[in-house]
């Protein structure tokens, strides 16, 4: 192991491209972890969390060592080091979209109508819990649907 982090440290010393790219999709890759394992962590996915975090931090100590053992000499290394960290946000967020984990919670107001409750029974049957009220306005009455759904389905609701 010893051998391998030697190896990889006397690579990250250079200055190719080969090395900036390493660096760029390193601290990319690391970046991401970090925001899947905030997200999973406040999921109370902790286990998973744990897991990545390891990963991420070892990408940490690898990448950023490498940075930082030349970057008196390379400066365009901490540029690279710290461009690939706002990408690594952008794509971390960009993640969290696309997993979607969490939940959402909608609520409508529609006229109390024949196609208000087809809308309910339509969704029920596709396996959304819905809590349908009764509601009174100034001048109508009308009815509010109130539903808690996984994330990732909100665009099937909507």
């Amino acid at each position: 192991m010893n051998e391998l982090l030697q190896t990889i440290s006397d690579f990250a010393l250079g200055n190719t491209i080969w090395v900036y790219l390493f660096i760029f999709f390193g601290k990319i890759l690391e970046v991401s972890f970090g925001t899947l394992r905030i997200v999973l962590i406040n999921r109370g996915e902790r286990t998973i969390g744990s897991l990545i975090a390891i990963v991420e931090i070892t990408l940490w100590l690898v990448i950023a060592s490498g940075v930082l053992a030349g970057f008196r000499e390379d400066f365009l290394k901490g540029v690279v080091y710290a461009l690939a960290f706002a990408c690594g946000n952008y794509i971390g967020s960009w993640l969290d979209e696309l997993l979607a984990f969490g939940l959402s919670s909608v609520q409508v107001v529609l006229p109390d109508t024949q196609e208000t409750r087809g809308i309910v029974a339509s969704l029920r049957e596709k396996g959304f819990g819905i809590t349908s009220l009764d509601v009174h306005g100034r001048d109508d009455d009308h009815c509010m649907l109130l539903m808690t759904m996984q994330r990732k389905r909100l665009p099937e609701v909507l």
